[in-house]
């Protein structure tokens, strides 16, 4: 049996890999923000006990993955420093294990929730009595657009503080706006897919920060959202 000092050692190396992991690996700290918004959604929609359990094992896998990636990226990079084929084949299948996990999640997620949403969506429908014109609709990117202008121009030290992304707040302004226009809840659904891969891409591409892309995010949704409660 281990001496309790040793499990306290093997616990602050468990937590040392996790804070190493989190601060340098961009994909997981999307990872774990992602989690964040699910474990909240899951308390929001009260889902039952094997839906919440098939949310943690999906969250579970997806950090577990990602963490299993970093150390083989690690080791291998400590082993061959050099360009080397195996080498790349290594962090090539450790690559791919991350991605059936997320694929697995993002299966997951949609299975789960789905209903809760469709319902959430359904009641929100009923409540909406003004259609969507095409003239509320230029409007409203309009003013999403000269939202995101005014913060980079007026709110920041030259752009350097505060740089909402353009493309991601006008991504979210038109998946809201689908979502007015829409009676089906998974055409919705799939608009916001969208603009989640949008969001990927250039955060893939190092063009813009996570809090830039989650920034714009909000700011195209928010406007989107106070424009429809303001047109009921």
């Amino acid at each position: 049996m281990k001496h309790p000092e040793k499990w306290r050692r093997s616990f602050r190396y468990a937590y040392e890999g996790i804070k190493y992991a989190l601060s340098t690996q961009r994909n997981l700290k999307f990872h774990f923000f992602a989690a964040f918004v699910v474990l909240l959604s899951a308390l929001y929609f009260r889902l039952s006990k094997v839906e919440v359990l098939f949310i943690l094992l999906a969250v579970t896998m997806m950090i577990v993955t990602e963490l299993i990636n970093t150390a083989i990226e690690k080791a291998v990079d400590l082993a061959m420093p050099d360009r080397h084929p195996l080498a790349k084949i290594a962090k090539d299948v450790a690559a791919a294990s991350v991605l059936v996990s997320a694929v697995f999640a993002a299966v997951a997620g949609m299975i789960v929730f789905y209903e809760p949403i469709d319902g959430l969506f359904r009641q929100a429908k009923q409540l909406q009595h003004q259609p969507v014109t095409a003239g509320t609709i230029w409007v409203l990117l309009s003013l999403v657009a000269l939202t995101v202008i005014v913060i980079e121009t007026r709110f920041s030290d030259k752009g350097r503080l505060v740089q909402p992304s353009l493309l991601t707040a006008v991504a979210f302004a038109v998946s809201t706006v689908i979502g007015f226009m829409s009676t089906i809840a998974y055409v919705v659904l799939l608009a916001y897919s969208l603009s989640f891969l949008v969001m990927l891409i250039l955060y893939d591409k190092k063009s813009r920060s996570f809090p830039s892309l989650l920034l714009g995010a909000v700011i195209g949704s928010g406007i989107s959202l106070l424009a429809g409660l303001l047109l009921q």
